[in-house]
């Protein structure tokens, strides 16, 4: 078979799939509402179970779940017949995957949770299947084409089950008000935690802050240069910024200053702030946008002109390399 075939049935297999998908519409029922509702009201977790290619399904919707600020983790039903049914109790629900509804697996953890009252959401195919009659909400998946040749290997099938899942997630996070932010702390690594970083996360602040008086000495910033080695100094007056003093202009200038001038003689007046909820991201490229590797960071609240600016903290672009920022 020449290559272009197997593109021509790989295509034809993904237009099955989308045109199949469509049918998600007809999940979007009085069920569904209950399932997010019951789902958002329990002072429990979410426990998420199937057996096969409906396990792997719960897996990865418990693992959505989870992202998403709903205490939820996967049990294999398998497991659960041999002693891990405990992790099971009353606070939680419990939601069941199996597209034809009728796995014997599932048979004895439905049990249980028919003897201790655990809410169970049924997902299947079936509609007079053994889990959705034993079900407290029972979702009934739409009977789709399967993408192989034989239209026997589960592809479409798990597809709109996975499908469903998101559609749920999405819609708990809607009823919850999940934000940016309270996605962050549950990715605080990879790509989503670094495109989520704020500069208030990764700013330097308080002692570690380098800020001399307007009326120090030249002599006195370059020691705090050294000492808190962000490669400048931040100069104030009644707390206030007035100015900045890079390493490179003590360096390139050192034989000029007089160690007993004031600092503010040499200052660069015009610094470039950053509000703290700005991304981290955004600090970079201001940075790569200025050739130069720190920003002063400023309150949201504070919308003053420069001159009348409080230090909130620095940002350097040593700490943005750290954290994976590119």
């Amino acid at each position: 078979m020449i290559k272009g075939n197997y593109i021509k049935i790989a295509k034809k297999a993904a237009s099955v799939q989308i045109s199949e998908l469509k049918k998600i519409n007809k999940v979007f029922n009085k069920s569904f509402i209950q399932a997010v509702n019951l789902i958002s009201n329990t002072s429990g977790k979410v426990v998420c179970a199937g057996i096969g290619k409906s396990g792997l399904i719960a897996r990865k919707v418990s693992a959505t779940l989870s992202s998403v600020g709903v205490s939820s983790f996967f049990l294999d039903p398998a497991q659960a017949n041999h002693g891990d049914m405990g992790q099971l109790d009353k606070r939680d629900v419990l939601i069941v995957f199996s597209y034809s509804g009728n796995t014997a697996e599932i048979t004895n953890m439905l049990k249980y949770a028919n003897r201790f009252n655990i809410k169970v959401i049924g997902i299947a195919s079936k509609k007079d299947s053994l889990l959705l009659k034993a079900s407290d909400i029972s979702i009934l998946l739409p009977k789709v084409r399967e993408s192989d040749p034989t239209g026997m290997v589960p592809t479409t099938s798990t597809s709109i089950t996975l499908l469903l899942g998101d559609c749920l997630a999405v819609a708990l996070m809607t009823k919850k008000k999940f934000s940016k932010d309270r996605f962050k702390i549950f990715h605080p690594g990879g790509n989503i935690g670094q495109t989520l970083l704020l500069v208030k996360d990764i700013m330097t602040t308080g002692k570690k802050l380098p800020t001399v008086n307007y009326n120090q000495t030249i002599d006195k910033a370059i020691k705090i240069i050294n000492l808190k080695k962000l490669g400048l100094v931040v100069i104030t007056k009644k707390n206030y910024v007035v100015g900045i003093l890079v390493d490179g202009q003590v360096r390139r200038g050192i034989k000029n200053y007089s160690k007993n001038e004031k600092v503010n003689k040499f200052m660069t007046t015009s610094p470039i702030f950053i509000n703290e909820s700005a991304s981290a991201s955004k600090a970079l490229a201001v940075m790569n946008n200025k050739k130069i590797t720190s920003l002063l960071v400023k309150s949201d609240k504070d919308i003053k002109k420069n001159s009348s600016i409080k230090l909130k903290g620095i940002v350097h672009i040593h700490e943005l390399l750290r954290y994976g920022i590119k």
